[in-house]
This record gives structure tokens, sequence and C-alpha cells, in this order.
């Protein structure tokens, strides 16, 4: 998330706050139809803040998830009821964590296990099978698995899959299936794109790979609307990760929307890209959306009868990745949210 989406948002933290808790009590379950999943890489190794959370963090949500009012499910069983039509509990919250660094089994994973917190681990095998020693080896993924841990795959070699050709893209999801069903005894289910980028083509190879669900790394909600095959998941590292944020992302609720443009996340030649989307389903106090793209520059958004929005850029997206975020404060200080991710090839 930029850092004008973040200013936006952050003084409503206290608000939201309130809006959780009722007189210090949780507010009561109710049936819902969609899910925040949040994301993680490292733990406690503060050279990479980038992509680290801080131990002391990290347990802050932890004790966040356990004392508010939140179920915490494991992603396979949150994406299949939501693929059924299935409800599921107001604030449902799934955890992943990518690339298979040891500070996973180390740190993340006696926390979690301690908790009864179900987790997602998305595996690139490359590392792994090389013996570095910042990552696990298989007997320690092994023992997750054992333990009621969903693995997941994330290609062999971690590579920018939006800008390789098609015959390494198909051949980095086949081996990377082939290996962990070799190591794990089962084929994984779930994806998740090396630093969330993808494109239609890609998308493609995923499906026809048999995955159930894909993950990117745009921030939003799961809803019945979603893109299966691109899946937004709210990344969480030491700039983004105080308590503050944390409690705001999981209490979000989706924008559910239809006729999402441009289809392909990959931008080649139509730079900036004409972004738009249907409104899908009843949602209130529209005329407060505001979307803001994270290399900066203006956005314009131009209402098209009761439910069309387009949002327009001053600026062409710069080479590599872009997000934009699109977001509803409701009455109760709740975030209504729609995240999407663009990758621009570079020449």
């Amino acid at each position: 998330m930029n850092r004008i989406c973040f200013r936006y948002l952050r003084g409503a933290a206290l608000a939201l706050t309130a809006a959780v808790y009722l007189f210090g009590a949780p507010l009561p379950a109710i049936a819902a139809d969609s899910a925040v999943i949040v994301m993680y890489h490292r733990f406690g190794e503060e050279r990479f803040p980038s992509t680290n959370i801080r131990i002391e963090q990290f347990e802050s949500h932890i004790a966040e998830l356990k004392r508010g009012p939140y179920t915490v499910l494991p992603v396979p069983e949150i994406i299949a009821a939501i693929r059924a039509g299935k409800s599921l509990p107001d604030r449902t919250v799934g955890i992943t964590i990518d690339d298979g660094y040891l500070s996973i089994f180390k740190e993340a994973w006696p926390r979690l296990k301690k908790a009864g917190l179900p987790l997602t681990v998305f595996i690139s095998t490359d590392a792994v099978n090389r013996g570095l020693s910042s990552h696990m080896n298989w007997d320690q993924i092994r023992e997750l698995a054992e333990n009621g841990v969903t693995i997941g795959a994330h290609t062999i070699s971690h590579h920018h899959m939006a800008r390789a050709a098609d015959d390494r893209n198909r051949s980095e999801i086949s081996d990377s299936n082939a290996q962990l069903a070799s190591k794990l005894g089962t084929v994984p289910r779930l994806f998740a794109y090396p630093f969330g980028e993808a494109s239609s083509k890609v998308m493609e190879m995923a499906k026809n790979a048999g995955y159930m669900a894909a993950f990117g790394q745009h921030s939003g909600v799961i809803n019945p609307r979603s893109r299966f095959l691109y899946l937004p998941r709210f990344a969480l590292n030491e700039q983004f990760g105080n308590l503050d944020r944390f409690k705001l992302v999981i209490n979000t609720l989706p924008i559910p929307v239809s006729d999402l443009t441009p289809a392909d996340p990959t931008i080649r030649d139509n730079n900036p890209p004409n972004f738009g989307f249907t409104i899908a389903e009843p949602v209130e106090r529209l005329s407060r959306l505001r979307c803001f793209a994270s290399h900066g520059g203006k956005t314009t958004i131009e209402r098209l009868g009761d439910t069309r929005f387009e949002i327009r850029f001053s600026e062409k997206f710069p080479a590599g990745r872009s997000r934009i975020n699109c977001t509803i404060r409701m009455r109760d200080g709740r975030y209504r949210w729609l995240g999407e991710q663009f990758y621009v090839r570079k020449n």
C-alpha cells in the first residue's frame, strides 16, 4: 500500500478499534461470504525489513486474533466455502507465508501452533533443494505438513512469471508440483505467484495445473466475485505491520465487482491502463470511494451511471509492479477494499 493511502487510512485506526469492540466485549459473529487473507515472509530477520515482520509485531497479531471477534480457518477451507456459496463467520481470516524461510519453522510456526491458528506455507523448491541455510529443509517442511500445515506451490526458482517465456512457466509449475508430491505425498492445491506477478496466460497455466486457487500480493478481500486464480492478500512487513494497521486490514469487507478491466494484470501497450469495474452488489456510501496508485500521480474517478466506475491516472505506470487500492469507509469504521496489482513489462 502506498504512503498516501496509508496516511489516509491510518487516521481511522482508533475508530476501527472502537467499532470492533463494544464496551470491551467482542461483537457477536454474524454470517458472511468473505474472508481476509494475510501474508508474511520472514520473522525476526531485521536485515530484510521489506519482507520481515518483527517478532513483537507478530506476537501482537496473534494476540489480536485470539482475543478479538475473529475466526481463523485453514485457507483451503475458506476457499472451498466461498466457492460453494457457503457462509463463513464475519471477520474470517486466513494466514499465509511465502517462500519457505527457516524463520517460519523456528519463529512463526511454534507461536501459531501454540495459539491453535492454522497456516498455509507456499514453498519455492529450488532453495530447499540447494540446502540454503536461510530456508527450511525437506524434513522441516514435512514436519509442518504432518502437523496440519497446508503446503502450497510457489514455483521452482521464484522467478518473474509475468515476463518469462511460456515454456519456462509451465515447467516451473509442473516440476514444482512433482517435487512437492514426491517429498510430501500430495499434489498441492494452492499456488502463489512469486512477487504477486501474473498474466492471463500464467493464470490459465495455474488453472490447467489443477489448483483450486492462486494468490497474488495485492490487497483486498476474497468474496464470491473474486478471481480465484488471482486472489488478493494483505502483505504485512515491518513498515505495514503495526497493530493498528493489522486491525484495520483484518476487519475489512469486500467491494464486490464485476467487469474488471483490464482483465490481464500484465500491461504491454495501454499504459496507463483503463482501470474500471462495476459494483456487482448493493454497497453503501459509494460516493466515498477513494482510489490510490502506489507510484503516485493524480487519480480521477469517473462514475458512469449508478454502478460503473472508471479510474484514470495522470502518469504512466513505471516498469515493474504497481498497485491500485480503492476503499470505502463505512459508518461503523470498517473499510471496504478492492486492490489490484499490475506489472509493466520492461523493454
